[in-house]
């Protein structure tokens, strides 16, 4: 065991066990923390790499004691960092000036003692990361990620010592000098101190990146996790598109098994120690049937999101404010061990005005198509000329305003990524460095597009979107947009609850921000048209499909299954899982599907599955699936999905809802048939709901009720069915209304037999948001709540709230 010693104020080096969080100006933010962590949250079973570091005093004494502060500062006395190349130059000079420095005998005779201790502990010639640490470093509303430089894989005295000096060196970096300089920090009230740290043998497994934090949305209840193969700089930097995997904290803490969503990377990379040559490092290639698997099971994926709840507890405490974090991770292949190898405070979304709500919305033809997509970062959009750059050599090129298109980047390209109207990467995931930046920035950046370098052409004008969910887009041409902004501690309450439609997963955590009551309808459709794409029949009879084509087509989107349904099982509990939790605990109604058997037929392999029906809208469609012995296979992996959501995930904010459901007998087979697979009415806090949409639900709503928990109105159906008008047909599209007399009876009426026999009762659709007189008449009559397409929640809460000035409470 190495020998602590007492700290002394002129101390050179400090062992990490030895270091707090408040030593911040000794040791600088990523020191602090590795500090704070090995004592503080190792007895709670998270695991943290032993090393030393040297203080700032050791860096003062050095530039002292070589005469070199007047030089540097006569450096950047007059320097415009706006000026690329004038900037490369000055920070060259200043980087040469150090190396060229000795170091004093004294700091050089503490790191080799303090190496030589580590050597007695892990073995002769130890294996280390000689990563950087500025005074000003990790701070929570400025990372400073990336700005100095860390070597991997250093062996023996010389070589550690030798690294040292560079990272002394690298507080000069072209990128950290334009840094600082943005941010407003002296460059010359900050110090550096050096990390030697036991390496993480990840080159063997794999290592990542997460965030307490959804880094899109802000959303605080959501842990997202990258992973790829190998030494960590790969996903750091960019160089490789990694897993990705969100895990929802709330019930995670309570002993759940909540992984939301897992999002297979390409991983082309693996960066591993150069044994036998001349680098310390290197990057080869990962086997394609590699790259295709996950790069961490589950039991991994949870434990690392546990570790991640751990950490912003123990940081939020000592801060004593909510502390998200940026964390990275590594497993040992050695030991099969997981380690944190760093941890900092996330300086974006934390930092965001929480009361005011800014949407994007893109004015795009109907028919503009991307000519590239990737992965969002932030929900905004940018346009300007394109300026395609394929070597950091070259950015003198980019000129203030244009959309920087790259390979990836890395903090040497900082100097005018700040300048940049949007960023687009070939490479990288949401974790990567053009990621962390254009966040910081405030910029729009698609990252991971594979082919944006070979497509997007310098002079070209284009606008990128991430206003369209988890793909960015970017297209041809400046098109224009609108920012709306909302303060939302100005909006009212209302005595009618108002919920939100929500199909699409991807953008459920942004929308979880509006003011709401809970989600009304989540449709399943979505998921299964756009994530899933395939006939859930398909896949149970995968084996025995006529179609050689359609089987090739599944085969491939199902390639990481041997065991073809639980694909479907999976696709679709995330996708309802991720709703759930963005609006946990808060009543989440998910109607069952509801696709008619002309849409189930344009599911991959569904044409062997689906009957020719003359009129399919009023045909075999909803309730009347489920039990049929035709669809009874394909109902039992969504009731698998479902019980995953509510019983493995503690989603139980999740209420089921029957739609097309003709007589309450029906009501009752569907309820035995979602019994057969543990879906029991009652138990768990189960709620099932029915739609009210056709004129038997209105009629008979007195026996539903004693079959259900409560009632949804579709009002698109129940309007055609009244009217008896086939609401596709644009023939009799002139006399749909649903403010039609005999519609809002038959509202009326369902409304209040629900209500006599103590039964919730709200709607699912547009109207009230369309024909403020509609939403009158269904606050007059006591609804309990209105669920609305998510950009008319605002306007009709202020509507809503007018009219019930106006209304006694029923």
């Amino acid at each position: 065991m190495v020998m602590t010693p007492i700290r002394k104020a002129q101390d050179l080096i400090l062992w990490l066990q030895n270091i707090r969080l408040d030593d911040i100006p000794l040791v600088g933010g990523k020191n602090a923390s590795l500090g704070e962590m090995l004592q503080q949250l190792t007895p709670k079973g998270i695991r943290v790499p032993d090393g030393f570091a040297t203080t700032a005093t050791a860096y003062r004494q050095f530039i002292q004691k070589n005469g070199l502060d007047a030089t540097l500062r006569a450096l950047f006395a007059d320097l415009d960092v706006t000026d690329v190349k004038k900037l490369q130059h000055r920070g060259a000079q200043a980087r040469s000036l150090i190396l060229n420095a000795p170091f004093p005998p004294e700091l050089e005779v503490a790191i080799r003692d303090a190496y030589r201790d580590l050597c007695n502990r892990y073995g002769a010639d130890a294996d280390v990361a000689v990563r950087s640490s500025a005074t000003a470093e990790d701070l929570p509303d400025a990372s400073f990620a990336g700005q100095q430089e860390t070597y991997l894989n250093v062996h023996g005295e010389s070589h550690v010592v030798e690294a040292c000096k560079k990272c002394f060196a690298s507080l000069f970096t072209d990128r950290a000098i334009s840094y600082r300089t943005l941010k407003g920090f002296d460059h010359f009230d900050v110090a550096l101190s050096v990390c030697v740290q036991k390496m993480v043998r990840s080159d063997l497994a794999t290592s990542g990146v997460m965030f307490s934090i959804d880094t899109e949305t802000g959303f605080k209840n959501a842990v997202l996790i990258t992973a790829a193969y190998g030494l960590g700089e790969n996903v750091v930097q960019g160089t490789v598109n990694p897993d990705e995997y969100r895990v929802f904290k709330p019930t995670l803490k309570d002993g759940f098994r909540p992984i939301l969503s897992k999002r297979v990377g390409s991983k082309a990379l693996r960066m591993i120690y150069d044994t036998g040559g001349t680098k310390l490092v290197k990057n080869i290639p990962v086997p394609l049937h590699e790259q295709q698997q996950f790069a961490l099971d589950d039991d991994d994926i949870l434990t690392l999101a546990r570790w991640t709840c751990q950490i912003e507890d123990h940081y939020s405490a000592l801060r004593g404010s909510d502390s998200p974090m940026d964390i990275e991770w590594a497993k040992d292949g050695q030991t099969g061990e997981l380690f944190i190898v760093q941890a900092r405070p996330e300086t974006v979304q934390s930092q965001r005005q929480a009361n005011v709500l800014r949407t994007y919305r893109l004015d795009k033809p109907a028919d503009a198509e991307p000519l590239v997509q990737g992965r969002a970062v932030g929900d905004m959009v940018g346009s300007g000329t394109a300026c395609v750059i394929l070597d950091v050599s070259d950015i003198s090129q980019f000129r203030p305003g244009e959309v920087l298109v790259t390979v990836k980047t890395d903090p040497d390209w900082e100097p005018i990524m700040k300048q940049a109207a949007a960023i687009v990467t070939d490479q990288g995931g949401r974790t990567c460095h053009a990621a962390i930046i254009a966040r910081e920035l405030g910029i729009p950046a698609i990252v991971g597009c594979g082919n944006a370098t070979r497509v997007l052409q310098t002079g070209q004008d284009v606008t990128v979107s991430c206003a369209e969910g988890e793909d960015g887009n970017v297209y041809a041409g400046q098109l224009p947009f609108a920012i709306e902004e909302t303060a939302l501690d100005e909006l009212p309450t209302t005595r009618t609850k108002i919920m939100m439609n929500v199909g699409n997963p991807e953008i459920a955590f942004g929308l979880s921000a509006l003011p709401n009551a809970g989600v009304g309808l989540a449709r399943m459709e979505f998921i299964i048209a756009n994530h899933i794409q395939v006939h859930p029949l398909a896949l149970v009879n995968f084996d025995t499909l006529k179609d050689g084509v359609v089987k090739r087509r599944i085969a491939l989107l199902t390639e990481t299954y041997e065991d073809k349904p639980q694909y479907f099982v999976d696709k679709l509990a995330q996708g309802i899982s991720t709703i759930a939790a963005a609006f946990y605990p808060k009543p989440v109604v998910v109607r069952l599907s509801d696709f008619k058997s002309n849409e189930y037929a344009n599911l991959l392999g569904g044409e062997e599955f689906e009957p020719l029906e003359e009129n399919p809208m009023i045909g075999w469609r909803g309730a009347s699936r489920y039990y049929d012995d035709r669809y009874r296979a394909g109902f039992a992996l969504e009731c698998q999905a479902l019980k995953r959501v509510r019983d493995d995930m503690g989603l139980t904010n999740v209420i089921l809802m029957v739609p097309f459901c003709r007589t309450p007998d029906e009501g009752r087979k569907v309820l035995a048939e979602m019994a057969n697979h543990g879906l029991v009415r009652g138990e768990n806090g189960l709620q099932v709901y029915v739609m009210c949409e056709l004129p038997s639900n209105v009629v008979l709503a007195d026996q539903f009720s004693e079959v259900f928990d409560g009632f949804s109105i579709g009002s698109n159906d129940l309007t055609q069915l009244t009217l008896g008008l086939d609401r596709d047909s644009a023939l009799v599209a002139h006399l749909f209304d649903e403010r039609n007399e005999g519609v809002k009876r038959m509202v009326a009426q369902a409304i209040a037999t629900a209500k006599a026999h103590g039964r919730k009762i709200g709607i699912c659709g547009q109207g009230p948001s369309d024909y403020p007189e509609f939403a009158r008449f269904l606050v007059e009559q006591g609804i309990d709540s209105m669920s609305l397409n998510p950009d008319s929640v605002i306007k009709t809460i202020l509507d809503i709230a007018e009219l019930e000035k106006t209304i006694e409470p029923g």
